[in-house]
């Protein structure tokens, strides 16, 4: 789709990595003139491919921050808008956002351009394994998982990413006291996100009461979450925190 080293490649990890069912399905959709553009002149400089090679040094990476600058990875963003956002919001804080729809990323680089962010980086691929390939233990103030496919049919639940295995993985890439931030409109869900999350020893629920969170106004809210409020959705947010 694009030339060589010019833009995010269709599988970038290859057949390198164990086949497992996957939580998403790549998207290859229409691209823009102007997403595309984004991803020729910016891909270079803000892209990384998730092929699964070598660790990433976060402070390389997110230069110019200052070194030991947190790190936030939010793993599905669609087009990015709450991305931008709290991006915007919070430009001491490097944000790894990773995805796998072509024009999302691409919509992504254009807009934290338009905003002259510096903070946000934009990784193709399977974030399970930017997460236990790319990333080292204890690496991460935050994790941010909104909206991901729920999978509603009950024979398309093990596609779910929110699974223990998942869970003790992210949770290892946290560090002490750092943040995993799960949102969803779908109710079944949530309810099982809340029993996984509580289930996992190296987190604690941020809620006295070991219930949902509500909204915080960090999470901005986004034209897909406003369609689902339309439609009658109860949107949960779920905080965990990593314990010492």
């Amino acid at each position: 789709m694009f030339p060589a080293g010019t833009g995010p490649s269709a599988n970038p990890a290859g057949e390198r990595h164990e086949r497992r069912i996957r939580s998403f399905q790549p998207r290859r959709s229409r691209v823009t003139a102007n997403q595309r553009d984004a991803l020729l002149r910016l891909w270079p400089k803000w892209g990384v491919e998730i092929d699964g090679d070598r660790r990433i040094d976060l402070d390389e990476l997110f230069a110019p921050l200052p070194p030991g600058s947190p790190v936030v990875l939010e793993i599905g963003f669609g087009m990015g808008e709450a991305t931008v956002r709290m991006a915007a919001a919070d430009p001491g804080t490097g944000v790894l956002a990773a995805d796998v729809h072509t024009p999302g990323q691409g919509n992504l680089l254009l807009s934290a351009e338009r905003e002259g962010l510096s903070n946000v980086r934009v990784a193709n691929g399977d974030a399970i394994i930017l997460l236990r390939e790319m990333l080292d233990p204890g690496s991460l103030a935050g994790i941010r998982v909104f909206f991901p496919d729920p999978w509603p049919k009950k024979r398309h639940h093990k596609r779910r990413i929110i699974q223990p295995e998942f869970v003790e993985l992210a949770a290892s890439r946290l560090a002490p006291g750092g943040l995993l931030h799960c949102a969803t409109d779908w109710e079944p869900y949530a309810e099982q996100m809340l029993r996984v999350l509580t289930d996992c020893p190296a987190l604690e629920n941020t809620r006295p009461d070991g219930g949902f969170t509500p909204r915080p106004d960090f999470r901005p809210m986004t034209r897909f979450e406003q369609q689902g409020l339309a439609k009658g959705h109860v949107v949960r947010d779920l905080i965990f925190r990593r314990v010492p």
